[in-house]
């Protein structure tokens, strides 16, 4: 008698808050500087560039299904077990699949304050219930972490360095947090920005995936690699998770110019370490200038910085944001993850970084 008049989606589908990227143009301005999105201002390699672009006599046949030559490149880097890799469309469907596998309806899995909005996406797709618990000057909280432990908890999501903080936790506290949770929790590191931190007791996650059977790690190719576009992530696991993605994801999830571009970046360590030393040069530089106008910055490790802005009328994010925008420099607004009243600007070209802080003095200076 009551029957839908028209398809309807899952229960709680239509509650999800669907995903905002960083904007990308400013009407009226003949050139932008888009610092939005954390893309590298070096781009990629001339040799993924020269991979790519070679792929493309073969656009009629299928890519390889398990991606071997990125996965090799891969290990080769990094000193791992290729079995223990696999590879994405981005770190976000290897973060979807992980909701997808291991949590449903009645689980529960913890995120952060201010951690990646996809994490409580994908674990309300999956049916089942986000924990958020808060971070401390923002940093993640490990002690906050495992008090919200239940029962019920499958997945802990951590962002090591955090986004839009480009705050990290150290080793030590991260190897804590592992020996507290239970053996059956997921502890899923999502260290996208983690090339670029240059820190003695920083680890990505690699040592403790390779020593334990609920930890995992993903990486990315949109960030130092300047392989945006072709969406390539990786995850590190052990191999028994690592099997139980691979049995659901999609059977061609990565396609053959991503596959080739993705191996040669990864092997083009020269070109890798440029766009980080750029990164470094520009990241101290840009916190100081900024600090030295009266802004707060949170100190940063990774190809970004947080701004906080004077909570006073005229000088507060939304208006340093129009300021901004007009000039065509595009920061991030990040009031949806709890900054209402900050901007978030990747480390961009000599030409933007120094533009940004001259537009920003101006705008300090403005009664």
């Amino acid at each position: 008698m009551n029957a839908p008049t028209k398809p309807m989606p899952r229960a709680g589908v239509l509650d999800i808050a669907a995903y905002v990227p960083g904007k990308e143009h400013a009407e009226g301005v003949a050139r932008v500087f888009k610092l939005s999105s954390n893309e590298t201002p070096l781009g990629p390699s001339p040799k993924a560039i020269e991979a790519f672009r070679a792929s493309a006599d073969r656009l009629e046949l299928y890519p390889d299904g398990q991606a071997k030559a990125l996965k090799q490149a891969i290990a080769e880097v990094h000193g791992l077990n290729p079995g223990h890799i696999l590879c994405g469309n981005g770190s976000d469907e290897l973060l979807g699949l992980l909701a997808h596998v291991y949590l449903g309806p009645g689980d529960e899995a913890v995120i952060t304050e201010h951690g990646f909005l996809v994490y409580r996406i994908q674990i309300l797709a999956s049916g089942a219930t986000p924990v958020t618990v808060a971070e401390k000057d923002c940093r993640v909280d490990v002690d906050a972490i495992l008090a919200a432990v239940t029962e019920k908890t499958k997945i802990v999501f951590i962002a090591n360095p955090g986004n839009p903080t480009g705050t990290y936790v150290p080793y030590a506290d991260i190897k804590r947090l592992q020996s507290a949770l239970p053996p059956h929790v997921i502890l899923v590191l999502d260290a996208a920005y983690a090339e670029y931190v240059r820190r003695n007791d920083y680890e990505a996650g690699i040592e403790l995936v390779s020593a334990n059977r609920n930890v995992v790690m993903t990486r990315t190719f949109s960030k130092v690699f300047g392989l945006a576009a072709l969406r390539i992530g990786w995850i590190y696991a052990p191999p028994e998770i690592i099997d139980a993605l691979d049995r659901v994801r999609g059977p061609f999830n990565l396609n053959a110019p991503a596959i080739a571009a993705g191996a040669a970046a990864m092997r083009d360590e020269v070109h890798t370490a440029r766009s980080v030393d750029h990164n470094l040069h520009w990241l101290s530089r840009v916190t100081e200038a900024l600090t030295a106008i009266g802004l707060e910055v949170t100190p940063s490790v990774a190809n970004f910085v947080l701004i906080h802005f004077p909570d006073q009328d005229g000088k507060r994010a939304v208006d340093a944001d129009a300021f901004l925008t007009a000039r065509g420099f595009i920061l991030r607004a990040v009031k949806g993850y709890g900054f209402p009243n900050a901007l978030r600007m990747t480390i961009g070209s000599d030409e933007a970084n120094l533009g940004v802080i001259a537009a920003l003095t101006e705008f300090m200076e403005v009664r």
